[in-house]
């Protein structure tokens, strides 16, 4: 997570509390995990957490991004490779699966591997050794492996796209991480952890966020997931003249937004915006009350009193969408 202190935040979602509840019942295991979902959820740190919580802690966890290489330099960085290989190989180098010998390797959009590396994947995890490019005798490997995309590996299959025996290979354990647009508990606790450590590492005497500013922050659909909001409270930090982070300090994708929704509205008290963000929430969902209840974590009950405390009309205006 990027911004995020050595410590993790801790994710109060039920999206959250299912994924570190399978993590902590496959970390013990050496199964091999497959971790899904849109990029900037934070699927390194659910790969940490299986690292740090299996037998294999105390080794090295050593961490790749598929998708940052060309297919020829991904082969030498996950194999090695022979002095004289190529040109500019001086040198014997061993690959990541060797770096990572005792530990985990973690390598993440697995689903961007072409299909002739595919090949040597699939042989290294059934063989358990691995051959540097440009020699011939294999080296036994002692590593787990955690996978990670965001790519719906399944659909990649079908298209002929990606290797149906590796995935299985792959996906012995799935893990789905949801995107921080279903988490809105995850959203408040990472709005106030990062302030407190951005800030302190900025040497920012920063204690909050203005209503409007965090009416806002909740209300965004965070495409970036927590990449996004990261990044989004650290500019804040950077730039905020006051106290609390208002919403000019936002990023301007994040204030377009608000500026255009009852959120700008800076002299409504904090009961009114709460019942507007209510509102946003169940337009996000269609109307449909079942799902922006479950993601407010708040009954239908609750959901009706909020919306028609003030504004008895609403209820027949949402009174299809169940």
């Amino acid at each position: 997570m990027p911004c995020t202190p050595d410590a993790p935040i801790v994710l109060p979602s039920a999206g959250m509390r299912r994924v570190h509840a399978l993590v902590a019942r496959v970390a013990p295991t050496e199964a091999t995990v497959l971790i899904a979902g849109e990029s900037g959820v934070g699927k390194e740190h659910v790969a940490r957490q299986v690292h740090e919580q299996s037998r294999r802690r105390h080794g090295p966890f050593v961490a790749v991004s598929c998708g940052e290489f060309a297919d020829t330099l991904l082969e030498t960085e996950l194999f090695g490779h022979a002095r004289g290989a190529f040109t500019g190989a001086v040198h014997d180098r061993p690959g990541v699966f060797e770096a990572a010998e005792g530990g985990t390797l973690f390598l993440d959009e697995v689903g961007d591997v072409s299909p002739a590396l595919q090949v040597r994947l699939l042989r290294v995890l059934q063989a358990r050794e691995v051959r540097r490019v440009g020699e011939v005798r294999t080296r036994p490997i002692d590593v787990r492996l955690v996978a990670a995309t965001h790519r719906d590996l399944a659909s990649e299959v079908s298209h002929g796209r990606f290797r149906q025996d590796l995935y299985y290979r792959l996906r012995v354990v799935d893990v789905h991480v949801p995107p921080l647009r279903e988490r809105l508990a995850d959203i408040a606790a990472l709005l106030d952890g990062l302030l407190t450590r951005v800030a302190s590492r900025m040497g920012r005497r920063l204690h909050g966020y203005t209503d409007r500013a965090r009416l806002a922050l909740m209300a965004h659909g965070w495409p970036g997931n927590i990449r996004e909001l990261a990044h989004a409270v650290e500019r804040a930090c950077a730039i905020a003249e006051g106290p609390l982070i208002d919403l000019a300090d936002l990023p301007f994708d994040i204030t377009r937004t608000a500026d255009d929704s009852p959120a700008a509205d800076a002299t409504k008290p904090l009961r009114v915006l709460e019942r507007e963000y209510v509102r946003l929430v169940l337009e996000r969902h269609g109307g449909n009350r079942s799902r922006a209840a479950r993601e407010l974590r708040i009954s239908m009950a609750t959901l009706k009193r909020k919306l028609v405390s003030r504004d008895p009309g609403i209820e027949g205006r949402y009174q299809s969408a169940r």
